[in-house]
């Protein structure tokens, strides 16, 4: 691995390598994230996207599927495999509004419900492993929401 004094321009040279990649970084982070989630979510009988809709649903329940989508910022039509799955798993229930007939209010169950306390263990595990102190770790999330943010904006 290439380490580079932060202070100095980047040589031309050094451009190019992967080491050197922010994108790289963020990517190789998020896969080291969700493999390390892996472990804890399948006691569950849950995998990563499904807990992070079921983060999205004990905050609030009965969101519509655009809704939740927005959450995570995928589009809804990613999403419905997951929440196919998730209903038939007895997590949620799928309920079509009598109002508007294409639109779905999603709901936990009470097997969906009752995930939560085990995942308050699964969020302190993951947070132990991550080996940074809460101030550290609430830094680095907003920043990384900072650039989120930036990017999204361009």
């Amino acid at each position: 691995m290439t380490t580079l004094d932060s202070k100095q321009p980047m040589p031309d040279n050094q451009r190019l390598l992967l080491d050197n990649q922010l994108c790289f970084s963020l990517y190789s982070a998020s896969l080291a994230m969700t493999q390390l989630y892996k472990p804890y979510l399948e006691p569950l009988g849950i995998t990563y996207p499904q807990y992070l809709i079921l983060l999205i649903l004990w905050e609030q329940d009965g969101l519509g599927l655009k809704d939740i989508g927005a959450r995570l910022r995928q589009k809804s039509g990613a999403l419905t495999p997951v929440i196919k799955r998730m209903e038939d798993d007895g997590l949620i229930r799928r309920i079509r509004l009598p109002d508007n007939e294409r639109q779905l209010d999603i709901r936990l169950t009470d097997k969906g419900q009752a995930l939560r306390d085990q995942a308050a263990t699964v969020n302190h595990c993951v947070a132990e492993a991550c080996g940074l102190a809460d101030s550290e770790l609430l830094d680095l999330k907003e920043r990384l929401d900072h650039l989120r943010q930036n990017l999204q904006a361009q």
